[in-house]
């Protein structure tokens, strides 16, 4: 199997149009006044290194854990940003983070998964393929995804390997966070463009559903891995087949409930209500997350490389490349509060935790944001 080992440099044959992809990009739409019309400000910021990964933000249990590229793991009070503990892997990060807020796990550029116990480095273990998912901590074990779709459980507490699920994969696989999430009893995984339902105490496929159709004339062209972290309203998951479609899968059956045709590279966000993407001109998108109906659309913010969006209170919000986060109304799109970090990109998807907004940058600030 080969893998796109040059990350966004392969996805650049396809989307010229992405931020720094092309030299002839389009210029980003210049950003529209906004009347503030409703409260909120920044409530804290920490600063740590760089994060050249694709990060995902742990919220549990009124903590946020994150991780930057040197290794650094760190558990912040999500109300004040107090840092409870702080940890590292010894080495830079090609994934990140996991935690259940006892057991915490992430990869490392060598292709070595670090376990945690608490702010403790407890165990190594090498793989045997690159991980660009963020391992998925829960049940006492760690879950990892790698580029190739094999996905591997261990022991939290020791390292152990438990089983290893080894799918038949594409020529070309995406560097960035794929879908490896848990719904009730239920490990579900990404494959290509398919959910997978995972029985997580032997490793064995329970269901299968696609929620993309490969398109195209090469391998390239037809590039349709499932984009995460997925959304999870009850016991339906949402996710963005990459540059084809948007769709939910009930979890406990695998029955599709619906699926959308869509281009974008990002995950989508949303709630009960909404479910809320940027395609790859930025456009947004908005579908009824009960029907996959169109809800809205907005052209506001066309080339502003907009990051994965997340639903918070009566808003989703999306960061972008100048380090803005955009509030808008989950509604109608309407934009009702602009806040910004540091000026370089938002990266990955903020977390949230109550009404506590977590966005990461590029330049390692993680700023939390508080809409009201």
């Amino acid at each position: 199997m080969r893998t796109a080992r040059l990350g966004w440099g392969l996805v650049c044959l396809t989307l010229a149009l992405l931020v720094g992809c092309s030299s002839n990009k389009p210029k980003p739409k210049p950003l529209e006044p906004v009347a503030q019309k409703i409260a909120g400000r920044q409530v804290w910021s920490v600063k740590l290194d760089s994060v050249a990964f694709p990060l995902s933000i742990v919220s549990h249990d009124g903590q946020f854990v994150v991780a930057s590229t040197d290794g650094t793991l760190m558990a912040l009070d999500a109300t004040t940003g107090r840092q409870l503990w702080r940890a590292s892997a010894g080495a830079p990060l090609s994934a990140g983070v996991g935690s259940d807020g006892r057991f915490h796990a992430v990869v490392t550029n060598d292709n070595k998964l670090v376990g945690f116990d608490g702010a403790q480095p407890a165990w190594r273990v090498q793989l045997n393929s690159r991980v660009s998912t963020a391992p998925l901590v829960a049940g006492e074990r760690v879950f990892v995804m790698g580029v190739d779709r094999a996905v591997q459980a261990f022991d939290a507490k020791d390292g152990t390997r438990l089983w290893t699920l080894q799918r038949p994969g594409d020529a070309l696989t995406l560097l960035q966070n794929g879908v490896l999430t848990a719904v009730k009893d239920t490990l579900v995984a990404g494959q290509g463009p398919r959910l997978a339902g995972i029985d997580p105490t032997r490793g064995t496929v329970r269901w299968e559903v696609p929620i993309g159709n490969p398109r195209g004339t090469n391998e390239v062209e037809r590039l349709a891995d499932l984009v995460g972290p997925a959304v999870r309203v009850g016991n339906q998951l949402c996710a963005r087949s990459f540059q084809a479609a948007v769709g939910c899968v009930d979890a406990d059956t695998g029955r599709l409930i619906w699926t959308r045709n869509a281009g974008g590279v990002n995950a989508v966000g949303g709630d009960d209500e909404v479910i809320v993407g940027a395609d790859a001109t930025d456009r947004i998108v908005a579908w009824k997350t009960a029907t996959g109906d169109l809800a809205w659309t907005s052209e506001r913010m066309l080339f502003r490389g907009l990051s994965a969006p997340t639903a918070v209170g009566s808003t989703v919000a999306f960061g972008d490349f100048e380090g803005y986060v955009h509030f808008l109304d989950r509604k109608d799109g309407t934009p009702l509060l602009r806040l910004s970090t540091d000026g370089s990109q938002v990266v990955g998807k903020p977390a949230r935790s109550g009404n506590t907004l977590l966005v990461a940058t590029r330049n390692g600030g993680f700023f939390a944001f508080r809409p009201e």
